[in-house]
């Protein structure tokens, strides 16, 4: 639908990571209300479309075409048409495409409007039972160039520290964690966040590593790890009911 006399609107739309009634009512009113709906997967978009009734204009916008993309699609909300972008679970720019487009359109003045919703990370670091005051998103680690500089940079972190990762790469994963951070360092994995084989699985790195060296994991992966602070400090925030949020005390 071509608009004209107005400049359009982006929208950055987050969607369920998992239980599909995370949707928002704000969400869906805005993903049928838009003329152009930019998806990571059309094909894994449609489900969630369709589940909801949103009938809006579908293409394809992630990683692989986005800097070729983002020209077209700024022009078109700057000739008036109004922009939604989804990704495949959670909020789009966090580990995902959006990033550059955000850029692109607040380089213009074009009016970027993010919804509150769904990200996988939140519900993980609240959930792991660590302080989550103060915390360190890391999302994806470097696969292999540059993957053992950040951990090095992180092994006198204090926050607690959360990251994504594969399945299939998860326990090699926790095992680099044993051999930067030391094998007694608290972690909590989460996996399969909302949906039906939702697990927290807690206890020391070398503990959990055990665990899915015999019970291969499946699904989403989030990793919170515990900050680099002394076992006494350690225990003097469980006393003293440093959890999520609340302030040190004097």
């Amino acid at each position: 639908m071509e608009k004209t006399g107005r400049t359009g609107k982006l929208y950055i739309v987050p969607t369920p990571v998992g239980n599909l009634e995370d949707m928002t009512f704000r969400a869906v009113s805005v993903l049928k209300s838009v003329d152009l709906i930019l998806a990571e997967d059309t094909r894994t978009s449609s489900v969630l479309l369709r589940h909801y009734g949103i009938q809006g204009r579908l293409e394809s916008h992630h990683k692989f075409n986005e800097h070729k993309t983002v020209p077209a699609i700024r022009d078109r909300i700057l000739s008036g048409q109004d922009v939604a972008l989804i990704s495949d679970a959670g909020t789009p720019g966090i580990s995902d495409p959006g990033f550059l487009l955000v850029r692109a359109c607040a380089e213009e003045g074009i009016e970027v409007q993010t919804l509150p919703g769904a990200t996988a990370f939140v519900p993980a670091v609240v959930s792991s039972g660590f302080p989550c005051d103060r915390f360190c998103f890391e999302g994806f680690l470097p696969v292999k160039k540059g993957r053992q500089t950040r951990l090095q940079s992180l092994t006198e972190e204090t926050r607690t520290m959360i990251f994504y990762e594969s399945p299939y790469r998860l326990v090699r994963t926790l095992e680099q964690f044993m051999e930067y951070f030391g094998p007694d360092r608290p972690c909590s994995v989460a996996r399969e966040i909302s949906k039906i084989h939702e697990e927290h699985r807690r206890g020391t790195l070398s503990e959990v590593a055990e665990w899915y060296s015999r019970h291969e994991p499946k699904g989403e992966i989030v990793i919170t790890v515990g900050g680099a602070v002394s076992e006494k400090k350690r225990k003097e925030r469980y006393v003293e009911g440093m959890d999520c949020g609340e302030n040190e005390k004097d």
